[in-house]
């Protein structure tokens, strides 16, 4: 990746980690943002950032637009306020594995095109920001934001590297997935080597659910179908269901990836209902199918394994619509192997 580089009609420049560390260096009052519906990675790049950037003397906020979910708190650094300082104005504006301006959702129309850094790792990135370092081979966008870091001379403290570690084992999926890459691995034993507490992390990721989660895990269950011989499955999850089980937003992180575990599904769509006639697709693909393509027919987009998109409709049509991008997939994989 070349520094200096200049993509898109909108001028965005394309940097590295070096560059990206340029920018940050003599910032002032840096604003973060993450993407809707954090994760670990969104959270675990911008918590990084923040006491890294705030040891360094500089003003740094936090911007989630859906807030900051209670089981990503023992992420959040020391002295960490999800208000801004008082008469704060950010000199310099951060996007953190936030792939399309689309997902900062409310803090689009004050942010969106005001980004001046954008650091993420999906390959549908339309270059919205002013300069962005991108990688789609990074398992994370932590994995980057640690480059960053060690541009900016900065020493892994154990918090530090625990936010690092929680991104990357989130997207890794606990470094089962097929983006486990030696680097990931490599970046991972440095944090742990640094005092991540990775056991704690993946506990916390992965092992801990409440009751809710475990009976809209029951409800999904239920749901599953399967079509195009066992290739294709769906689940839906309606508000009906959401308040039936109490679960918030944060608690689904993971459900999308149920239908994948089942044998011989190649393809796996999920719908969760955002409205009356607002859904947001989830896909995830196994073999050599690539679920961005599926969801960037429907305006969407992500990283091949893994993507989404929102759709509007009723539940008849958007999984036609959806169910057609993916048999599409199947068929053009079928021909491309046969």
């Amino acid at each position: 990746m070349t520094a200096g580089r200049t993509e898109g009609a909108g001028g965005c420049r394309r940097v590295d980690a070096a560059g990206a560390a340029a920018l940050l260096a003599d910032a002032r009052r840096v604003l973060l943002l993450c993407h809707q519906k954090p994760d670990a990675d969104t959270l675990g790049c911008a918590f990084a950032l923040y006491e890294a950037l705030a040891a360094r003397g500089a003003q740094v906020a936090v911007a989630s637009p859906d807030g900051f979910p209670r089981r990503y708190a023992f992420l959040q650094p020391a002295g960490f306020s999800p208000l801004p300082p008082a008469g704060f104005c950010p000199q310099l504006v951060v996007a953190v594995d936030v792939g399309s301006p689309t997902l900062l959702g409310p803090l689009e129309a004050a942010w969106g095109g005001r980004v001046d850094l954008c650091i993420d790792h999906h390959l549908s990135n339309p270059g919205y920001a002013r300069q962005l370092f991108l990688d789609p081979e990074a398992a994370s966008a932590t994995q980057l934001v640690a480059q960053v870091l060690d541009r900016l001379g900065v020493a892994l403290t154990p918090s530090l590297a625990s936010c690092l570690y929680a991104g990357l084992a989130a997207d890794t999926g606990a470094f089962r997935y097929s983006n486990t890459t030696p680097e990931a691995l490599r970046l991972g034993a440095r944090l742990l080597e640094a005092g991540a507490q990775g056991y704690q992390i993946c506990q916390r990721l992965f092992a801990q659910k409440s009751r809710g989660r475990v009976e809209m895990e029951r409800l999904v269950y239920n749901s599953l179908e399967f079509l195009a011989g066992g290739r294709l499955a769906v689940l839906v999850i309606t508000q009906q269901m959401m308040a039936r089980t109490g679960v918030t937003e944060d608690e689904l992180d993971g459900l999308a990836g149920i239908p994948r575990q089942v044998e011989g599904v190649q393809a796996a769509l999920t719908f969760q209902q955002k409205g009356p006639r607002l859904w947001r697709l989830s896909a995830r693909t196994s073999q050599a199918l690539d679920a961005s393509a599926i969801c960037a027919r429907l305006g969407g987009g992500g990283h091949i394994r893994a993507a989404g998109a929102v759709l509007s409709g009723t539940l008849e049509q958007v999984r036609a619509r959806a169910e057609a991008s993916a048999r599409q997939a199947l068929r053009e994989w079928e021909e491309a192997t046969a």
